[in-house]
Protein backbone atom coordinates (compact mmCIF):
# COMPACT_ATOMS: atom_id res chain seq x y z
CA UNK A 1 0.00 0.00 0.00
CA UNK A 2 3.00 2.25 0.98
CA UNK A 3 4.39 1.87 -2.57
CA UNK A 4 1.25 3.28 -4.37
CA UNK A 5 1.06 6.37 -2.72
CA UNK A 6 4.62 6.96 -4.01
CA UNK A 7 3.98 6.08 -7.54
CA UNK A 8 0.83 8.51 -7.45
CA UNK A 9 3.50 10.74 -6.07
CA UNK A 10 6.01 10.28 -8.44
CA UNK A 11 3.07 11.32 -11.21
CA UNK A 12 2.15 14.15 -9.94
CA UNK A 13 3.31 16.90 -12.51
CA UNK A 14 5.92 19.25 -11.06
CA UNK A 15 5.39 21.17 -14.25
CA UNK A 16 2.40 21.49 -16.65
CA UNK A 17 2.04 24.65 -19.26
CA UNK A 18 -0.87 25.01 -22.09
CA UNK A 19 0.82 26.76 -25.07
CA UNK A 20 -0.81 28.09 -27.72
CA UNK A 21 -0.24 31.27 -30.04
CA UNK A 22 -1.39 34.73 -29.10
CA UNK A 23 -3.28 36.72 -31.68
CA UNK A 24 -4.07 40.43 -30.98
CA UNK A 25 -7.09 40.51 -33.02
CA UNK A 26 -9.96 39.19 -30.82
CA UNK A 27 -13.47 37.64 -31.97
CA UNK A 28 -15.32 40.89 -31.79
CA UNK A 29 -12.59 43.34 -33.37
CA UNK A 30 -12.36 40.74 -36.64
CA UNK A 31 -16.24 41.48 -36.91
CA UNK A 32 -16.00 45.21 -36.32
CA UNK A 33 -12.98 44.63 -39.05
CA UNK A 34 -15.00 42.69 -41.14
CA UNK A 35 -17.90 44.97 -41.27
CA UNK A 36 -16.38 48.08 -41.38
CA UNK A 37 -13.90 46.68 -44.38
CA UNK A 38 -17.12 45.16 -46.03
CA UNK A 39 -19.22 48.50 -45.84
CA UNK A 40 -16.53 50.11 -47.32
CA UNK A 41 -15.66 47.45 -50.39
CA UNK A 42 -19.79 47.70 -51.06
CA UNK A 43 -20.09 51.37 -50.75
CA UNK A 44 -16.95 51.62 -53.50
CA UNK A 45 -17.86 48.83 -55.77
CA UNK A 46 -21.69 50.08 -55.79
CA UNK A 47 -20.19 53.41 -56.87
CA UNK A 48 -18.03 52.01 -59.90
CA UNK A 49 -20.55 49.28 -60.85
CA UNK A 50 -23.00 52.49 -60.96
CA UNK A 51 -20.64 54.54 -62.79
CA UNK A 52 -20.25 51.78 -65.58
CA UNK A 53 -16.94 50.93 -64.57
CA UNK A 54 -18.58 46.95 -62.92
CA UNK A 55 -15.29 44.94 -63.70
CA UNK A 56 -13.79 47.29 -60.54
CA UNK A 57 -16.37 46.81 -58.61
CA UNK A 58 -16.00 43.05 -58.69
CA UNK A 59 -12.63 43.47 -57.84
CA UNK A 60 -13.68 45.41 -54.54
CA UNK A 61 -15.68 42.16 -53.68
CA UNK A 62 -12.77 39.84 -54.51
CA UNK A 63 -10.90 41.94 -52.31
CA UNK A 64 -13.02 41.98 -49.28
CA UNK A 65 -13.75 37.62 -49.89
CA UNK A 66 -9.42 37.17 -49.64
CA UNK A 67 -9.41 39.59 -46.63
CA UNK A 68 -12.10 37.65 -44.86
CA UNK A 69 -10.07 34.43 -46.34
CA UNK A 70 -6.84 35.57 -44.87
CA UNK A 71 -8.52 36.41 -41.51
CA UNK A 72 -9.82 32.88 -41.70
CA UNK A 73 -6.89 31.09 -41.99
CA UNK A 74 -4.98 32.97 -39.46
CA UNK A 75 -7.97 32.27 -36.95
CA UNK A 76 -7.80 28.22 -37.59
CA UNK A 77 -4.08 28.60 -37.15
CA UNK A 78 -4.77 29.84 -33.86
CA UNK A 79 -6.08 27.03 -32.67
CA UNK A 80 -2.80 24.59 -32.54
CA UNK A 81 -1.59 24.47 -29.22
CA UNK A 82 0.94 22.01 -26.95
CA UNK A 83 0.62 20.90 -23.36
CA UNK A 84 3.93 20.60 -21.55
CA UNK A 85 3.96 18.38 -18.45
CA UNK A 86 6.59 17.42 -15.86
CA UNK A 87 6.45 14.79 -13.39
CA UNK A 88 9.40 12.14 -11.72
CA UNK A 89 8.58 9.77 -13.92
CA UNK A 90 7.82 11.18 -17.40
CA UNK A 91 8.10 14.31 -19.39
CA UNK A 92 5.22 14.30 -21.83
CA UNK A 93 4.37 17.04 -24.89
CA UNK A 94 1.13 16.80 -26.23
CA UNK A 95 0.56 18.92 -30.00
CA UNK A 96 -2.80 19.20 -31.14
CA UNK A 97 -3.04 20.40 -34.62
CA UNK A 98 -5.56 22.91 -35.54
CA UNK A 99 -7.59 19.94 -36.95
CA UNK A 100 -7.57 18.69 -33.83
CA UNK A 101 -5.25 15.89 -34.64
CA UNK A 102 -3.00 15.17 -31.11
CA UNK A 103 0.85 13.76 -31.41
CA UNK A 104 2.10 13.06 -28.07
CA UNK A 105 5.64 12.18 -27.23
CA UNK A 106 7.18 10.82 -24.26
CA UNK A 107 10.40 11.21 -22.40
CA UNK A 108 12.06 9.86 -19.40
CA UNK A 109 13.23 12.83 -17.08
CA UNK A 110 16.38 11.74 -16.18
CA UNK A 111 18.06 11.37 -19.76
CA UNK A 112 15.77 14.54 -20.78
CA UNK A 113 17.65 16.79 -22.29
CA UNK A 114 16.39 20.86 -23.31
CA UNK A 115 18.37 22.48 -25.82
CA UNK A 116 17.50 26.70 -26.81
CA UNK A 117 19.04 27.95 -30.07
CA UNK A 118 19.34 31.78 -29.20
CA UNK A 119 20.43 34.79 -31.46
CA UNK A 120 22.03 37.57 -29.66
CA UNK A 121 19.63 40.33 -30.83
CA UNK A 122 16.53 38.23 -31.31
CA UNK A 123 16.48 35.73 -28.66
CA UNK A 124 15.79 32.62 -28.55
CA UNK A 125 15.11 31.27 -32.00
CA UNK A 126 14.31 27.25 -31.50
CA UNK A 127 13.39 25.04 -28.23
CA UNK A 128 13.87 21.57 -28.65
CA UNK A 129 13.45 18.12 -26.05
CA UNK A 130 15.41 15.20 -26.63
CA UNK A 131 16.44 11.96 -25.61
CA UNK A 132 16.81 8.39 -26.02
CA UNK A 133 16.94 9.31 -29.84
CA UNK A 134 13.63 11.13 -30.15
CA UNK A 135 13.53 15.11 -30.26
CA UNK A 136 10.75 17.54 -30.77
CA UNK A 137 10.88 21.18 -31.07
CA UNK A 138 7.97 22.94 -28.67
CA UNK A 139 6.64 26.54 -28.62
CA UNK A 140 7.97 27.43 -32.33
CA UNK A 141 4.54 29.58 -32.31
CA UNK A 142 5.16 31.65 -28.76
CA UNK A 143 6.34 34.95 -29.10
CA UNK A 144 9.77 35.71 -27.78
CA UNK A 145 9.02 36.93 -24.02
CA UNK A 146 6.41 33.90 -23.69
CA UNK A 147 9.30 31.63 -24.70
CA UNK A 148 11.64 32.97 -22.43
CA UNK A 149 9.25 32.46 -19.62
CA UNK A 150 8.75 29.22 -20.95
CA UNK A 151 11.89 28.23 -21.34
CA UNK A 152 13.14 29.59 -17.76
CA UNK A 153 10.12 27.80 -15.47
CA UNK A 154 11.11 24.24 -18.25
CA UNK A 155 13.89 24.49 -17.15
CA UNK A 156 13.73 24.62 -13.59
CA UNK A 157 11.52 22.17 -13.77
CA UNK A 158 13.55 19.12 -15.00
CA UNK A 159 16.60 20.30 -12.57
CA UNK A 160 13.88 19.67 -9.64
CA UNK A 161 12.94 16.08 -11.51
CA UNK A 162 16.69 15.27 -11.51
CA UNK A 163 17.51 16.89 -8.27
CA UNK A 164 15.31 14.54 -6.38
CA UNK A 165 16.34 11.21 -6.69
Amino acid sequence: MMESNADSRNDQPVFAAELFPYRSLGRKGFKVLLGVSGAICFMYGMFFIVTGAWPIGFFFGLDFLLLYGAFWLNYRSGRVREEVTVSRTDVSVRKFSPSGRMIEHHFNPFWTRFLVRRHQEIGILSMHIFGEGRRTDVGSFLNPDDRESFAKAFKRALATVKQRI
